[in-house]
């Protein structure tokens, strides 16, 4: 009979994966989804392994949380699958909110498409207040005086002064839509649409509740701006000429502070 080698025996090794992107944690950084779900998920489950891993990212959070001291406390991160998942609910059918775990779990990995479905079916997905109150000094400072740089472009040409009969006539606004992409806390990313009122005809609240439809995400109005939750700078430029009837020409995708034409 063969003699078995003791020290070639192993025991198994329990691995964790995150409740969020199903990778092990040590893989979650690496995700599209860390900002926003990966790391809320191992501070609230894991916490010991969160210092571990990613012991600046906890001690700044941390921090962040003691200088605050309850004045003016507001949402430290955008809301999770399931969170979103709950206001959904709770604003379009209250009773499904105890098989939420349920429908998780039926459409893990493909949580998009059911959010596209529940828009289609109910209406426009509850707005996170992530993307709303804090946002507004830094909207002010990522944004380089959007709104002033596009009241200065010239898009038109020099024109010449009219007068008499002509100058009584109602001059059209220039449709000039600047669409930009504001980076935030490394992967979280809102989109901006500055200037579509000038677009006759179209309203921004419709606007918005489109953009929310067609994204499945959050979209709001504020200051005359649509700022709309992720990353959707092509797509949006592209839904302003297909859907809206805005001429390329008067769309400018703001490229790390070039404008750039979409036509």
């Amino acid at each position: 009979m063969a003699e078995v080698d003791v020290q070639s025996i192993t025991t198994p090794v329990t691995i964790l994966y995150c409740d969020a992107c199903g990778m092990p944690p040590e893989y979650c950084e690496y995700g599209p989804d860390f900002e926003t779900h990966c790391l809320p998920w191992l501070k609230k489950a894991h916490p010991h392994l969160l210092a571990r891993l990613h012991g600046g990212r906890s001690s700044n959070n941390n921090n962040d949380d003691d200088n605050d001291d309850g004045n003016n406390a507001g949402p430290t991160a955008p809301w999770t699958t399931k969170e979103r998942l709950i206001a959904f609910y709770t604003k379009y059918q209250a009773d499904k909110l105890d098989g939420i775990d349920g429908i998780l779990e039926k459409y893990s990995g493909k949580e998009d498409k059911l959010f596209t479905a529940l828009v289609k079916k109910y209406g426009p997905e509850p707005e996170d207040p992530f993307y709303l109150g804090s946002d507004s000094d830094d909207d002010d400072s990522e944004d380089g005086g959007v709104n002033e740089q596009l009241e200065g472009m010239d898009l038109g040409g020099n024109k010449k002064k009219r007068r008499g009969a002509a100058a009584k006539k109602v001059n059209k606004v220039d449709t000039r839509v600047i669409v930009q992409k504001i980076s935030r806390n490394r992967k979280k990313a809102v989109t901006h649409v500055v200037g579509l009122d000038t677009a006759p005809g179209i309203k921004l609240k419709e606007a918005s509740k489109a953009f929310s439809k067609r994204f499945a995400g959050s979209s709001s109005v504020k200051d005359k701006e649509i700022i709309i939750q992720g990353d959707h700078l092509e797509e949006v430029a592209e839904m302003i000429v297909t859907k809206f009837g805005v001429s390329g020409d008067a769309v400018f995708l703001d490229l790390d502070g070039e404008f750039v034409s979409y036509a």
